[in-house]
């Protein structure tokens, strides 16, 4: 197993009036390269929290984050903002697509926080078509479903050749039949694209669905469960 990305006894604490609140405890984790990983557990139980550090928006407290063997957490503040632009993708609960970009303008706004530069138009094109939306590239978001603004989202975040797509709660707003798409697609992109996906969710149905899942409670680790 090729690990993408590890974890070793990773903390977070957060002060508080009075004290201090541990949201993660010495969580030690393997990601497995071209993988869909999934954090469950219940609202308040962590997952979001590491799923942050994980992508580097945040910084533990203590333990170490290795990506591809490097550990990251003594990056400065801009090594961490190119890692992000660079090989990691972000897609988000609330889709938080431009308002007044169309679903083209959206993904390739992507490609230009990347610095790409060469076959923008292209490479757009090819993720609206592999998230299945090559007819819809000129629409706005407000002339889109939930469903299909969420893939619009997943071809953003795909755009600029990521290592790895980090979604929080990505199908939390959706019915259950879309939700069930989005789960297709993103094993789908892992075989197209050698992309590693990590996502959150409290979705009971949805939690099998992964190559490898771990749950939290209270910011600790409860169980580690591979798929068949």
């Amino acid at each position: 197993m090729e690990c993408m990305i590890e974890t070793q006894k990773l903390n977070r604490i957060f002060p508080v009036t009075g004290g201090e609140f541990h949201a993660l405890k010495d969580i030690s984790i393997q990601i497995p390269k071209r993988s869909l990983t999934i954090l469950k557990g219940r609202s308040g139980s962590g997952k979001t929290t590491l799923l942050n550090i994980l992508g580097a928006l945040d910084r533990p407290t203590n333990g170490s984050l290795l990506y591809e063997g490097v550990d990251i957490c003594d990056y400065s503040e801009k090594k961490r903002e190119l890692l992000r632009r660079k090989e990691i993708g972000f897609v988000f609960q609330s889709v938080s697509l431009i308002p007044m970009m169309n679903a083209f303008e959206n993904v390739e706004f992507s490609m230009r926080l990347a610095g790409i530069k060469e076959k923008r138009k292209e490479r757009v094109e090819e993720c609206l078509k592999l998230v299945g939306l090559g007819s819809r590239m000129e629409h706005m978001p407000q002339e889109m479903s939930g469903g299909e603004q969420q893939r619009v989202a997943i071809a953003r975040a795909l755009a600029h050749r990521p290592k790895v797509i980090f979604a929080d709660e990505p199908t939390a707003e959706l019915d259950t039949a879309t939700a069930a798409a989005v789960m297709k697609l993103f094993r789908d992109l892992i075989e197209r694209e050698n992309v590693t996906i990590v996502m959150t969710t409290h979705d009971i149905g949805l939690m099998s669905a992964g190559t490898l899942s771990y749950e939290l409670e209270d910011g600790a680790l409860k169980n580690e469960t591979a798929q068949e």
